[in-house]
Formats: structure tokens, C-alpha cells, sequence
């Protein structure tokens, strides 16, 4: 096949598709054992999509005549699908370091929550800090999540609570969509907490009446593009009923439904996410087990998210239970000033110890299924052709190095890619990972 292409990788020692044959998920068996191939070469053209994917001397053959602006040998390394971070809260001022140290005195989240602190501190800092400070703190946090491998990112508003700094925040996530070699899906959250001043009716009436609106109007003047609608469905936060309102709302001006729901209590948040064809929830420590059927009936994503119930001391999610009852499990960081975590290597080695998921089942739920919970595991999430041109190449011989080495990713990700282009490529990576 002649022609002009903008990548060719070459002799992969493991090539992991993740999928092939164009799974929008991965269930149960499917997600215990990828597809995978060795001695595999992979083509990404001019557009940024995967041209062929296949044996290296078929493709060496079929693409005998083309010329390639970047070719590069993976000989003795892994290629894998860009890795997808399902839940993050990147834009925002002010860390919470000092609280780091009262939860570690055995502080909970809520006591801190109500004296004071946690979100409602965040959000004083983020409505004080500039549209220029917010966009630039925010595409450093984007590059360090790149460099351990994330090349598509959920990415939340909600520390604003009001309608004027929720949408700096928003600007400042589509300034990046539209500046940054790097996925992103916009979410707004703000029903992240109930504003000082405000009752949870009040912050209720006021984001339907007020927020989604606007949100609705620059929408369709092209000047911010939302993807999802959250709410942190908890107790002493937005109740059920509240949540529901919020929820139905987003939806009816065409926004998925991806929450925070039975986090620190038991709300039937899941069962609610059923009910309303949400996309996917997080969280999920204390969801019942009437929630987990209601989700893997409805095909509603669960987005666990490790770092935090380790940080918070939590209950783990019931990953095993869910991955048995056949619900679709993701992974996301939490990136957030509570959770302060950019890697998705971390994350699925946190998966793996913590919440009893195999290697192979993390990898799916931070690649294809982390991708479906945030409505595009069409175009990202595995290797196949017609897909994003989205990779990640490490310097090992066996792919499983990305989560066995614990904090090692820095010294074992040697390229990123997105689009066919390389974003970030690490001259210091080690020549033998094993080490």
C-alpha cells in the first residue's frame, strides 16, 4: 500500500490490542484475557487513525512502497492502546496538603468537609485564581497525566458552585480541548457540593433554572462543549431526589449521566444511574447489591477509583462481585486536591492489590471499558483499525511491567503517542526495565 503515513511502529515484542473485534466493552471472561499479538507491527496514517495492525512482515509487505514521517523500532518493547483516566477534577487553585495531615490523625472526609475545609476550600481558592493561573496549573497537571500514559482524560468542573466560576473552569478545560495534544471529556459538576448560603434545594433549583441553561445556550453558540452532567449524590450533599432533578435535566439537554453516587453511604445511587440510562457512576464503596444487578442490566459503567478509598481509608469497591455480576468496570485516579494521583499505572496497581482484579482486568478498565464509560470506546480504548492512533510504548518485553513496577511508569514509558504523533518521549528510559 503506496503513499505518505504519519507512524509506523515496527516489531513490537507484545502488542496488546485489548480488543479485537470491535467490543465497545469488556464483560467478565473477555476482559480476564486480551487480544494480543507478538512480532506485530502497526500503521497510523496521515488523519491520526490506525491504518493496519498485524504481523510484521505482513505489514511490512502490504505497506512496501508507503513513506512514513516517524518510523519507529519496538523491538524487545510493548505497545499499548493510550491509556483512559475515567475521573479527574484537574482545574482548580489551592492545595489541601495540611489536610493531608489531619486525615492522616484520623480526620474523616465530612468532618473535615463541614468544618470548613475540602471542597469548600478548594472552591474559595478557584473563584479568587484567574482564567490565565486555572488554564495554566491545568496543562501541567494534563502533561504529567501524558507522561504516565493518559491520552484521554475526564476532566470535571464543580469547585466554582457558581455559575461564573463554574464556567471559567469549563473555558479553561476547552481551551485545553482545543489547544493540547491530549483526549478530553468535559463533565460539569456543579453539584459537586452545596455552595455556602444555600440549601440543597435552593443549589438545586438554581442549577436547573440558571446553570444548564447556559450551559444549553454556549453549547449552541460553539463556544464551550460539555460532555457530561455529575452530581455527588451523598449524604448531607444532594440527596436522592435532588440528584434525580440535576440528573434528568442534564440528560434533557443532551448530556450523559456520569456520577459520584454511594460513596461515603448507602444512597441506591446505583439503582437511580440505572434507572435513568446513566452512562456510568463513581465511587461505588457502598452501593448495594440490588445497585450492582440494576448496572449490569442497564450496561452502566462503574468507574471505581482506588487511589481514593486508599487515601480515604474507605471500604474498597466490591470490584470482584461487580466484574462477576457482569458489570462494566473502569478505573479512573480521582486526580483532585484530596487524591493527588496522576497515574493510571498506579491506579491498576491499586486495582490489582486492593480490589482483587487481575492484571488483564485492569488493563481493560483503564483502557476500552474506561473509554465506554465516557461514550467513546468507538474511537478509543484498543488497538484496532479505524481507531485514534492513541499508544502508549514501554521499554520491557512484557506489557504487565506497567503495573507490576509500582511507581516505575517515570523509567519505563518511553514513548506516548496521540493522533500517530509522539507527544512525549522519555530519552532517560531505561534500557533494561527488569532491573
Amino acid at each position: 500500500m503506496a503513499g505518505r503515513h504519519r507512524l509506523l511502529l515496527e516489531n513490537a515484542q507484545q502488542l496488546v490490542l485489548v480488543c479485537g473485534r470491535g467490543e465497545e466493552y469488556l464483560l467478565r471472561e473477555a476482559a480476564a484475557s486480551l487480544a494480543l499479538l507478538r512480532g506485530a507491527s502497526l500503521v497510523v496514517g496521515l488523519d491520526g487513525s490506525i491504518k493496519a495492525v498485524g504481523q510484521a512482515d505482513v505489514i511490512r509487505s502490504q505497506f512496501s512502497g508507503a513513506t512514513f514521517e516517524r518510523i519507529i523500532d519496538c523491538s524487545g518493547k510493548c505497545v499499548l492502546p493510550g491509556l483512559v483516566d475515567a475521573h479527574t477534577h484537574p482545574v482548580w487553585a489551592g492545595d489541601r496538603v495540611h489536610e493531608f495531615a489531619m486525615k492522616l490523625a484520623g480526620a474523616s472526609y465530612m468532618e473535615i468537609h463541614q468544618a470548613g475545609g475540602g471542597i469548600h476550600f478548594t472552591v474559595e481558592h478557584t473563584r479568587n485564581a484567574t482564567e490565565e493561573e486555572l488554564f495554566n496549573t491545568f496543562k501541567h497537571r494534563l502533561e504529567r497525566m501524558r507522561r504516565a500514559g493518559s491520552t484521554l482524560v475526564e476532566c470535571k468542573s464543580g469547585y466554582g458552585l457558581n455559575l461564573e466560576t463554574e464556567l471559567k473552569m469549563l473555558r479553561v478545560i476547552e481551551r485545553a480541548k482545543q489547544s493540547m495534544d491530549i483526549g478530553i471529556s468535559s463533565t460539569y459538576c456543579g453539584a459537586h457540593s452545596v455552595p455556602k448560603g444555600k440549601t440543597a434545594t435552593e443549589a438545586t433549583d438554581d442549577i436547573i433554572n440558571n446553570h444548564l441553561p447556559k450551559l444549553k445556550e454556549l453549547k449552541l453558540s460553539g463556544e464551550i462543549h460539555v460532555n457530561n452532567i455529575d452530581v455527588f449524590c451523598e449524604k448531607g450533599v444532594f440527596d436522592l431526589e435532588s440528584t434525580r432533578r440535576i440528573l434528568q435535566a442534564g440528560k434533557d439537554i443532551g448530556l450523559q449521566i456520569n456520577f459520584h453516587g454511594d460513596e461515603l453511604h448507602p444512597m441506591k445511587s446505583a439503582e437511580l444511574g440505572a434507572e435513568l440510562g446513566a452512562r456510568a457512576i463513581s465511587h461505588l464503596e457502598e452501593v448495594s447489591d440490588e445497585g450492582i444487578t440494576a448496572m449490569a442490566r442497564a450496561k452502566c459503567a462503574a468507574v471505581l477509583l482506588p487511589t481514593t478509598a486508599y487515601m480515604l481509608r474507605l471500604k474498597q469497591p466490591q470490584a470482584r462481585k461487580m466484574l462477576e455480576e457482569g458489570v462494566i468496570v473502569a478505573l479512573g485516579s480521582d486526580f483532585n486536591p484530596n487524591a493527588y494521583c496522576f497515574s493510571m499505572p498506579m491506579v491498576m496497581h491499586l486495582a490489582c492489590v486492593n480490589m482483587k482484579m487481575s492484571m488483564n482486568e485492569a488493563l481493560a478498565a483503564a483502557t476500552i471499558n474506561a473509554a465506554y464509560a465516557l461514550g467513546k470506546s468507538d474511537t478509543h480504548g484498543s488497538i484496532e483499525t479505524g481507531k485514534q492512533g492513541d499508544l502508549v510504548i514501554i521499554n520491557s518485553s512484557r506489557w504487565e511491567h506497567l503495573i507490576y513496577q509500582f511507581g516505575g511508569h517515570e523509567a519505563l514509558i518511553n514513548y506516548v503517542i496521540v493522533k500517530g504523533k509522539v507527544v512525549y518521549e522519555n530519552e532517560k528510559c531505561e534500557t533494561m526495565s527488569s532491573y
